[in-house]
């Protein structure tokens, strides 16, 4: 098999989580502005695929270089061997943009890479006349960052957090991406209760039960590089039977999610059936102030409303104000919370153990979290620590 250079792309403020995603499927990385840089084969682009919760998208580098004129663009384009990624029939269209260079006009810079492959192909294929272009596809991107520019195939097709499951959602979902870096900021593993108070169409419910039966995110989808002959189905298959060995399917799920909105619980139970999840999760009506629980350990992560509409913002820090009072009397689970919303400490009653900046789309956000007591080791410890109280 042949080494290629990939990138996963990240959200703003993910790149370490993706990068300990990328080394846990094997792969040594590099950490840069919304990329994480490593080398692999074909079965690694299929397991990236696969198998990255919290990526945007996968991205094969075909070429990296210096241009600040037109002619460089096009000269070192042409240079880069194009044929080894498309067959004679490829459908290639090229996309870009510029950030600081002297090459800005992104429109004249996607034709004249467009025609430096054209020329290179041409000349691989020995072809007089024009390519028909109605075989498979290959996004390909030029990006210019301070005259540097970037010569990318997309190999994921629509971006990594279409999951397949999502049939309905509501005004503002969270993007199944983020949902799953949430997760994974926590401290919550399979065995411990799980609730999401404001669930909208089920997303984090959803992306804890696929972590927590380490079910591949991307099993029941397709990517724009199935299609593409040098990664074949063996590799497909390859990828997928060895997602289908590590599931665990039998791993016993107590997760849970409410939502002021009924509508929005009918969908989340749609979606949860959808995901394959029809048994394991579930949803009901509830106001995050009449949260109760007889268990104990648990992790509350939650994506509340904001706040930033005019005249809500009252309305929505008493209600920040009531979820604190509800949680107090819970001092063994943990809280997590993102919200744009900066009065969110003093609403809720208590700094955050911990906060992290993230962005939930283009938006500025703060992610609270409250650790609550550790569970004991074993269970001779939890009982003994009860008969001395």
């Amino acid at each position: 098999m042949s080494k290629y250079q990939l990138i996963a792309t990240a959200a703003m403020g993910l790149e370490a989580i993706v990068a300990k995603e990328v080394r846990a499927l094997g792969y040594e990385c590099e950490v840069d502005n919304g990329r994480i840089n490593f080398r692999g084969d074909e079965l690694a682009i299929v397991r990236s695929n696969l198998w990255l919760r919290t990526a945007d998208r996968i991205k094969l580098v075909v070429g990296e270089f210096k241009a600040t004129a037109f002619d460089e663009l096009f000269e070192r384009t042409k240079a880069l061997p194009w044929e080894q990624f498309l067959p004679e029939n490829a459908e290639f269209p090229v996309s870009g943009k510029s950030v600081k260079s002297k090459l800005f006009s992104v429109s004249d810079c996607q034709a004249i890479v467009k025609k430096a492959i054209v020329e290179r192909l041409r000349k691989h294929y020995k072809k007089t006349t024009w390519f028909e272009e109605n075989g498979p596809l290959f996004k390909i991107e030029v990006s210019l960052l301070k005259d540097k520019a970037l010569l990318t195939i997309d190999c994921s097709g629509a971006g990594l957090h279409r999951r397949g499951y999502r049939i309905g959602q509501g005004e503002a979902p969270i993007k199944e991406t983020l949902a799953a870096a949430l997760i994974l900021l926590t401290n919550w593993t399979p065995d411990r209760p799980f609730v999401d108070p404001f669930c909208g169409s089920g997303t984090l419910p959803i992306e804890a039960a696929l972590i927590g039966q380490n079910i591949a995110p991307g099993f029941n989808r397709e990517f724009i590089s199935e299609n593409w002959g040098w990664i074949t189905a063996e590799h497909w298959n390859e990828g997928r039977m060895e997602a289908e060995d590590l599931a665990r399917y039998d791993q016993p799920i107590d997760i849970a999610g409410t939502d002021l909105d009924h509508r929005m619980v009918k969908i989340a139970s749609e979606n949860a059936i959808e995901a394959g999840f029809a048994d394991l999760l579930t949803f009901k009506q509830m106001q995050v102030k009449d949260f109760t629980t007889t268990k104990e350990y648990g992790v509350i992560v939650g994506n509340p409303p904001y706040g930033e509409r005019l005249g809500d913002k009252a309305a929505v820090e008493k209600m920040y104000h009531e979820m604190g009072q509800a949680f107090a009397p819970y001092d063994t689970w943990s809280v997590y919370m993102l919200t744009a919303n900066e009065n969110f400490e003093a609403c809720y009653g208590k700094p955050a153990t911990k906060k992290r900046k993230l962005f939930n789309g283009f938006i500025k956000t703060d992610y609270y979290q409250y650790w609550g007591k550790r569970p004991p080791k074993n269970k001779d410890e939890g009982i003994n620590k009860r008969l001395k109280e």
